[in-house]
């Protein structure tokens, strides 16, 4: 499992880089600027600013990643990557290498970044069924799911005066809800993100970019379902504005009977997603 925004922290990646200088010096001439600088020092508060948030953590993702094959020589059955995780899923799984991935990784930050005015909030103790018969029910469309977390968390995106408009909505309707409003700088994973997909794509299928068959099964955050080759751009593209279906991600692993999930990146914000999804089905 491979975490995706939000996992970023100042200091991060430390070791990783000495360890790989190679990797760590393409990663910088592809950015055109020092991947290392920024996660060591975090120069200007840049790290949480998605356009440097997004390659900085795919960075960090893929030397862990190549740290744990080359310590264990272990290869995945599947994988699995929470949003912009999701392209370490598919380099891991070999779909393309690891400066493709970098570059498009660097382009859909960029994009993403762009878009100002949004905001998202993270529910605790209601799940996806309750949060959209609240929206619905309170005349709330300006605000959509984007994460499906977990049974017991789900977050919501929109522009920054619904969302925090919802804040006591969703505290009034039971007791021991919680709304957490997330440090983002945009409304991520909902329509508001049309323009960055539109950028995105634009670039994607107008590059010549060349994706191979997962060498492994990787688990799609659109529809919880296995990549197929024919499906790589499109889910790509798809995923900027649909919401991250990752509990359906996790029971889809577990009902293949999958019981061992080890998380390659910074932090455990996946690992105690699993931990909920597992405590909530029991």
């Amino acid at each position: 499992m491979f975490p995706g925004q939000g996992s970023q922290r100042k200091g991060m990646g430390r070791g990783l880089f000495d360890e790989f200088p190679d990797v760590t010096a393409r990663a910088s001439e592809t950015l055109g600027y020092s991947v290392e600088k920024l996660c060591r020092e975090n120069p200007n508060q840049l790290l949480n600013e998605t356009q440097y948030t997004q390659p900085a953590v795919y960075v960090v993702n893929a030397l862990h990643y190549m740290r744990s094959t080359r310590e264990t020589g272990m290869v995945p059955g599947y994988a699995a990557g929470h949003s912009l995780g999701e392209y370490n899923a598919l380099h891991a799984a070999g779909v393309f290498d690891f400066e493709t991935g970098l570059k498009l990784v660097k382009k859909r930050g960029e994009a993403m970044g762009r878009i100002e005015g949004g905001a998202m909030a993270a529910i605790t103790g209601m799940n996806r069924t309750q949060v959209l018969r609240v929206l619905e029910g309170s005349g709330l469309t300006d605000v959509e799911v984007a994460n499906d977390n977990a049974p017991t968390q789900v977050v919501v995106s929109g522009p920054k005066p619904a969302i925090v408009a919802a804040q006591p909505i969703f505290e009034d309707w039971a007791e021991g809800v919680g709304y957490t409003l997330l440090k983002t700088s945009g409304a991520f994973h909902s329509k508001y993100m049309a323009e960055a997909q539109r950028q995105f794509a634009a670039y994607l299928q107008g590059n010549d970019f060349r994706f191979a068959e997962p060498s492994f099964p990787v688990i799609a955050n659109v529809d919880a379902k296995p990549y197929d080759r024919s499906r790589i751009e499109t889910n790509l593209i798809e995923q900027i504005t649909q919401p991250v279906r990752w509990t359906d991600t996790i029971l889809h692993l577990t009902d293949l009977g999958q019981e061992e999930f080890t998380e390659i990146g910074t932090g455990r914000i996946l690992t105690a997603l699993l931990e909920r999804i597992r405590s909530a089905s029991g």
